[in-house]
C-alpha cells in the first residue's frame, strides 16, 4: 500500500539522518581559540575538533547582536526579514532585554519545526533570547525539550519590580539567576557549564538508546559579560576570568566529542562550532575576548563585530585538517542542516542560508555575498577579498563620553565614527585580504576601486529590489511586561493560574 511504502521511506530516510549538534558561544571572538592564532593556546580540544575537521576562515554572523543572529541561525533568514531587528533611532542595533515586548513570530518556520518532519528529536540547551512571553517559548516552535535561560545571566535584579531571570527544564520554571543558579560576581564562580555539559550528555546517552535523530542547540552563555566559570577553572588561564570560561567550555566541547566517540556515533553526527557574534570589547580586557586582527567588535558592523571562528566535525564525512576560505554565515546552518537531514528549505519565503555540503564534503567554494546589517540599516556588503560600507558607525559621542568603547584603542580616522556617516553614493571600500583590520580604504580614483564598488552595487540594488522586511519584533519596551498577565490568566500573588483550555498558556513568569 502507498501509505506503507511512505512510512517505510520515512524510516529509512530517519536512519540515513545524521544527528546534528549546533555548538553557539556567546560572544567569543575569532582570536579566543589557539587554532585561530591565540597565543596562549588554552582550547586544545577546539584545536583538536580543528585539526579533525575543518576551520573556516571566514565565517560571520547575521548581525553584531546575540538575539538578532540566533534568530537567523534558527530561520535561515537575515533579521531585517524575520522580525528581529527594531527602526527606532536609524541604524541601531536590537536585542531583548526583559522589557522589549516582541519576539520570534509565528509565521517564522524554525530548523527544529522542519527537522520533525524528518523524525529529529530536537533539544535546546543554554540561552533562547528570542522572547519570552508565553507565545514565543521554545516548546512552542519545534523544540520538544528545554533547559535554561529565554536571556542572558544578567542581574541580580530586586525581584520586586525586577525579578531575576528564570531558568526553565521544558515548561517548567526551575529556578532563577542569582538565586536557585548561583553566580559569584565577586570571583566569577558559577557552575552553569558544568550543568549544560551535563544536561548535553545525557540527552545524547538518551536519544543514543531510543535510535532516533537528535537535534542539539547548545546555546551556552559563560563568556557573555558578567563571565563566569566554575571553581576547577577559576585561576587556571593566561587570560584571567574570560580565559578560565574559555577553558571550561574547551573541555567541555572535548567531553561531548568523546562522548559521541564512546557510543559509537561520531560519523553519525555533523558538529558546527561557532558564535553569535564578536567579542564584546565594551567587556574588554577582564571580561571579554579578542578578534583577532579585526576591527572593533560587538554591536558593529566591522570585522571584528561579525567574524566569528567557526569549526565543521563529521569525522569519515568531513576530511580532516581541512580550512577554508569559503564565506559563511550562520544562517548557512540552517539550509545545510535541513539538507543533511534529506530535507529541502521552504519554499513560500526567502531564505538567506547556504546549503554548505559542497564546501563540507567535496571542498568546494560557492560564490555569494555577506551582508552587514544593523538595525534596518544595511551596513556594508562583502563580496570575494572586497568589503564596501555604505554607512559607518561605532557608537554615539554620548555614550563615547561615558566611557562606553566598542572599538577600544583601534580608532581609525573616518572609519570607527561616532556620528552615523553615510557613504552611499562613494563607499568606503577595503581590501580584507591584504587589509583585515580595515584601516586602509582604497583610492576612490583606483581602477581596483571602480571595478569592485561595480559588482557590489549590483548585489546591493538585486538584494534591495527582492527585500521585504518583516515586522519588527524589537521596537517596543513595555516595563510593566515584567508583571504581565497573559488574556485569560488570573493573577494570583506572584503565581499566574492558566485557564484549564491551555495549561501552559500562563507558564512562563514575568
Amino acid at each position: 500500500p502507498l501509505g506503507l511504502c511512505w512510512a517505510l521511506g520515512a524510516a529509512a530516510a530517519a536512519a540515513a539522518a545524521p544527528n546534528i549538534l549546533l555548538l553557539l558561544m556567546d560572544d567569543m571572538g575569532w582570536g579566543d581559540l589557539g587554532a585561530f592564532g591565540e597565543p596562549s593556546r588554552e582550547t586544545p580540544n577546539l584545536d583538536q575538533m580543528a585539526a579533525e575537521g575543518m576551520l573556516f576562515l571566514d565565517f560571520y554572523t547575521a548581525n553584531p547582536l546575540c538575539s538578532p543572529s540566533r534568530a537567523a541561525l534558527l530561520t535561515g533568514r537575515l533579521p531585517v526579514r524575520n522580525g528581529f531587528y527594531t527602526t527606532n533611532a536609524h541604524a541601531r542595533n536590537a536585542y531583548t532585554p526583559q522589557d522589549v515586548v516582541g519576539g520570534i513570530p509565528d509565521s517564522e518556520l524554525l530548523l527544529p519545526e522542519l527537522l520533525k518532519k524528518a523524525g529529529y528529536v530536537n533539544k535546546i540547551i543554554g540561552k533562547w533570547h528570542l522572547g519570552h512571553r508565553p507565545q514565543f517559548h521554545p516548546l512552542r516552535h519545534g523544540f520538544d525539550e528545554w533547559f535554561g535561560s529565554p536571556n542572558c545571566h544578567f542581574g541580580p535584579y530586586d525581584n520586586k519590580e525586577h525579578p531575576n531571570i528564570p531558568l526553565y527544564r521544558d515548561w517548567e520554571m526551575i529556578g532563577r539567576y542569582y538565586e536557585d543558579f548561583k553566580i559569584d560576581l565577586k570571583t566569577g564562580e558559577a557552575n552553569l557549564t558544568q550543568i549544560y555539559l551535563q544536561e548535553a550528555l545525557d540527552f545524547i546517552t538518551k536519544q543514543q538508546d531510543s535510535e532516533q535523530p537528535f537535534f542539539l542547540y547548545w546555546a551556552i552563555d559563560a563568556t557573555h559579560a558578567p563571565v563566569y566559570a566554575s571553581k576547577q577553572f577559576l585561576g587556571t588561564s593566561q587570560r584571567g576570568l574570560y580565559g578560565d570560561a574559555v577553558r571550561e567550555i574547551d573541555d567541555s566541547i572535548g567531553k561531548i566529542l568523546r562522548h559521541l566517540e564512546q557510543l559509537g556515533i561520531s560519523e553519525n553526527t555533523f558538529v558546527f562550532f561557532t558564535s553569535d557574534n564578536g567579542a564584546a570589547l565594551i567587556s574588554a580586557p577582564t571580561q571579554g575576548g579578542s578578534n583577532g586582527p579585526f576591527l572593533c567588535g560587538k554591536e558593529t558592523t566591522f570585522e571584528g563585530g561579525m567574524r566569528e571562528p567557526a569549526i565543521a566535525w563529521w569525522p569519515g564525512h568531513i576530511p580532516a585538517g581541512g580550512v577554508t576560505h569559503q564565506l559563511g554565515n550562520v544562517m548557512d546552518l540552517f539550509s545545510t542542516s535541513l539538507s543533511l537531514a534529506g530535507l529541502q528549505p521552504p519554499g513560500d519565503r526567502q531564505i538567506d542560508g547556504l546549503d554548505l555540503s559542497p564546501v563540507l564534503l567535496q571542498g568546494k567554494l560557492i560564490d555569494r555575498p555577506i551582508f552587514y546589517y544593523r538595525g534596518n540599516e544595511l551596513m556594508a556588503v562583502r563580496a570575494g577579498p572586497y568589503k564596501a560600507h555604505y554607512w559607518t558607525w561605532s557608537n554615539s559621542w554620548e555614550e563615547y563620553g561615558k566611557g562606553i568603547d566598542f572599538c577600544p584603542g583601534q580608532s581609525v580616522p573616518g572609519v570607527t565614527t561616532h556620528t552615523q556617516e553615510e557613504h552611499t553614493h562613494l563607499p568606503l571600500l577595503f581590501h580584507l585580504g591584504r587589509d583585515p583590520g580595515e584601516k586602509f580604504p582604497l583610492s576612490f580614483a583606483s581602477e581596483e576601486y571602480q571595478r569592485a564598488v561595480e559588482r557590489i552595487s549590483g548585489i546591493v540594488q538585486q538584494h534591495r529590489d527582492t527585500l521585504v522586511p518583516g515586522q519588527p519584533q524589537l521596537n517596543v519596551c513595555d516595563k510593566a511586561v515584567m508583571n504581565w498577565s497573559p488574556p485569560g490568566c488570573q493573577k494570583l500573588g506572584k503565581c499566574l493560574k492558566a485557564p484549564e483550555s491551555d495549561p501552559q498558556k500562563c507558564s512562563w513568569p514575568h
